[in-house]
């Protein structure tokens, strides 16, 4: 269901029932990674997260590292920052 890299690979989906009686699988959340900051980005106008998730992790689909980095849930929380921490890269 997920991709092998994703925070949500290993974890196990359960059902609940919503307010209109539907059966719904859900994914619990992950737990928070313990991201290690190898140093910061100086934000340009236009850089996205996804491209700077390719260029120092390696993996677009990685972004979420960075956020979590950063304590923001959202990516676009990251878009008027002046400096973004960049999280280890995973071998």
């Amino acid at each position: 269901m997920f991709d092998d890299k994703s925070r949500y690979a290993n974890l196990k989906p359960y059902i609940v029932v919503d307010h209109r009686g539907r059966k719904v699988s859900v994914v619990p959340v992950p737990k928070a990674s313990e991201e290690v900051s190898v140093g910061t980005h100086i934000l340009k106008q236009g850089q996205r997260l996804d491209h700077l998730a390719q260029k120092y992790l390696g993996d677009p689909a990685g972004f979420w590292r960075i956020c979590e980095l950063n304590n923001v849930m959202l990516p676009e929380a990251l878009t008027e920052a002046e400096e973004i921490a960049i999280p280890r890269k995973r071998l």
